[in-house]
């Protein structure tokens, strides 16, 4: 893999046992995302688009294959090594916010720093500025329930920035926002991308999908469009 390579599967297959079943989650899937990439992961509910996340986001692990992120093979490491790359080289964003509701925004900004073990003065810039960064400068102090759910979801890409990632693991991100709303989301998640960003947005919508710069589709675990959605998808 090249240092430009910031995402890189080679025929990576998941295999969850059911009782005496097994299902066949990924099949021999391979994909590279270069860094500065925009790409989105298409698919109906079923087609392994949701394993694929869990395996780009170190959140489980491939049965066979090989997954390198960052230049880091994943397989080589331990659970605690994992939770570290989970915590400084991915920034989440997912559909629920998943914000802690007794924290004001900056406090939740904050918190993959102080897994990190960043000092508390550090953090405190570092999460303020990454708020800034999504239009929140004069909302630090407010808590997630004085904040609209667009509001939120800023939030939470401040937290998913502000570690620096090398990847942006968006998923579903406009899932529970209104029409306006999805539009800042979107809006801000092309702003990040126009800064060198590298982002992976999963996705069941089409609209959504094609702010992405390239699309793959996963149907039965396997991709069967690299370039753009295929024509006529419904999810």
């Amino acid at each position: 893999m090249t240092p430009d390579a910031v995402v890189s599967l080679e025929a990576v297959s998941k295999t969850y046992a059911t009782g005496a079943a097994e299902v066949h989650a990924l099949r021999g899937v391979t994909l590279r995302i270069d860094r500065g990439e925009y790409v989105a992961v298409i698919g109906p509910s079923g087609s392994g688009k949701s394993t694929l996340m869990n395996i780009l986001g170190c959140l489980d692990v491939a049965t066979s294959g090989r997954y390198k992120l960052n230049g880091v093979d994943v397989e080589d490491l331990s659970e605690t090594e994992l939770a570290a790359v989970r915590n400084t080289h991915i920034g989440f964003v997912f559909q629920q916010f998943n914000l802690l509701p007794t924290l004001s925004a900056w406090r939740n900004v904050e918190l993959p720093l102080v897994y990190a073990g960043v000092g508390r003065a550090e953090r405190r810039e570092r999460a303020q500025q990454a708020l800034g960064r999504v239009g929140l400068a004069e909302r630090v102090d407010h808590r997630p329930s004085e904040l609209s759910g667009g509001q939120q979801q800023r939030v939470a890409i401040a937290r998913a920035l502000v570690t620096d990632p090398a990847l942006i693991l968006a998923d579903e991100p406009t899932g529970n926002l209104d029409s306006r709303s999805s539009e800042d989301v979107m809006a801000l998640l092309d702003e990040l991308h126009a800064s060198g960003r590298t982002i992976v947005l999963i996705t069941h919508d089409l609209e959504v999908a094609a702010a992405a710069g390239r699309s793959v589709t996963v149907r039965d675990g396997e991709l069967v469009g690299a370039a753009a959605p295929l024509v006529g998808f419904r999810a």
